[in-house]
């Protein structure tokens, strides 16, 4: 699958019609990984967005010195690193990937560069960005209620 038909069936980008995705695709770079490749990790700089092509990446919350805890996972079409376009841009988790993944990965300032420039692409982006991080926050929630409802409390 080429890089167009992968950035118009992901979740950052399906809104945007053929003229747009061909301008964010301009600004992607495809990378491939091997499995237990760690991408970023929690705390540190987040300076670029990934989508994935194809491939698993566990979302994994760092509770302590030497515990980890996988909390989700991004697959085919999803992304992540979405940090890289938020303030302050400190990533919330280590991405880790889970098989051999292929991403393409973007520039989170330069896609808010295009963002500003291109206002039509910018909301439609910005608008699947809320709902990317909306969709990871009620998952979280749900697990909080697991562990939480588990307990009684």
């Amino acid at each position: 699958m080429n890089k167009i038909e992968v950035l118009k069936r992901s979740d950052l980008f399906r809104e945007l019609d053929d003229d747009q995705v061909e301008l964010v695709a301009a600004m992607g770079n495809e990378q491939v990984f091997d499995a237990g490749t760690i991408i970023h990790k929690q705390g540190c700089l987040g300076d670029k967005i990934y989508v994935i092509e194809e491939g698993l990446v566990g979302i994994i919350l760092e509770v302590g010195p030497m515990a980890q805890r996988q909390v989700q996972a991004a697959t085919n079409f999803e992304s992540f690193g979405w940090v890289a376009m938020i303030p302050p841009y400190t990533c919330t988790a280590t991405s880790k990937t889970l098989e051999k993944t292929t991403i393409i990965a973007f520039n989170g300032r330069e896609l808010l560069g295009l963002c500003t420039a291109h206002p039509e692409i910018g909301f439609k982006v910005l608008q699947a960005l809320a709902c990317v991080i909306s969709g990871r926050l009620r998952q979280a929630y749900i697990q909080l209620l697991g562990v939480t409802g588990a307990d009684g409390h």
